[in-house]
């Protein structure tokens, strides 16, 4: 990367230090997590190292063992049913709060927002408590509507952000045209907001899917998720297929990481911020 040639030598050296701090503060985050990945094609028995030889029998068997087949649907399923009713239901109050103005605003903007800042442990015990005269408690619904909770403020947060740059003339617009008001949501805003709303729904499938404490409360041996059933490996039985099972998540999260700055970018293009 080229200096302006306005940069004295101090400006330039600093410039090298600053960019070898970030450097070696990246490689402090992110080799522990990659370091996984090989121990995933272990030929052994057990997380070691050196590897004692490369195999794909963790994943053969992460594919085909039971446990972990239905530990992955049921975080599948919990996934995805919890990104469909957060997203909606964060869109809802996104577009809600922000066309109202009343002396309670704040109030219930601080409440949609609240799960984030108590910690999951308090959010697990108090659903746990809630659910048990509700018969709730182990079931895959009861972990949806928990996990739908705590997915919500990250799509009201997402969507605020988009519609802070609506331009609401264009509703008036379509309305002195004649569009009823469904109409004009699917053809004016929803374009408009799509980006923040598919980010929202992005970090709350995310959010489900990795979520383990909640699970650890709510569901038995028949609805473990997949973060549970790790969770139990690693109590249990420290195998491999831990490791094929973390190198998935790992490149999952990588593909939504991307699909979210893409949507950012074309977000910013929208509202000619690049």
């Amino acid at each position: 990367m080229a200096l302006p040639a306005t940069y004295t030598t101090g400006q330039r050296i600093w410039h090298w230090v600053l960019w070898a701090i970030v450097v070696a503060i990246l490689l402090f985050l992110v080799l522990p997590v990659l370091v996984i990945v090989p121990l995933s094609f272990s030929a052994g028995s057990f997380l070691t190292f050196p590897l004692p030889g490369l195999s794909f029998q963790w994943y053969e068997e992460l594919f085909s063992s039971g446990p972990w087949r239905l530990s992955f649907r049921n975080s599948m399923v919990v996934a995805l049913a919890t990104t469909v009713l957060a997203s909606t239901l964060g869109t809802l109050a996104a577009m809600g709060l922000n066309r109202a103005d009343f002396p309670a605003k704040s109030l219930v903007m601080a409440l949609l927002i609240s799960p984030i800042v108590v910690p999951i442990i308090i959010v697990a015990v108090g659903v746990y408590f809630f659910y048990a005269p509700l018969g709730l408690t182990g079931s895959l619904l009861g972990l949806t509507l928990a996990h739908t909770v705590l997915a919500v403020p990250f799509v009201f947060i997402t969507v605020s952000a988009t519609l802070a740059g609506f331009d609401h003339n264009l509703v008036r617009a379509a309305a002195s045209l004649g569009a009823p008001p469904l109409v004009t949501f699917r053809r004016v805003v929803l374009p408009t907001i799509a980006p923040g709303v598919i980010s929202g729904a992005i970090f709350a499938f995310v959010i489900s899917f990795d979520e383990v404490v909640v699970a650890l409360f709510l569901t038995g041996p028949g609805e473990r998720t997949l973060p549970r059933q790790m969770f139990v490996g690693i109590r249990e039985n420290i195998s491999p297929v831990i490791a094929a099972a973390a190198t998935l998540l790992i490149l999952l999260s990588i593909l939504l990481m991307a699909t979210t700055e893409i949507l950012r970018r074309r977000s910013a293009r929208l509202h000619g911020r690049e």
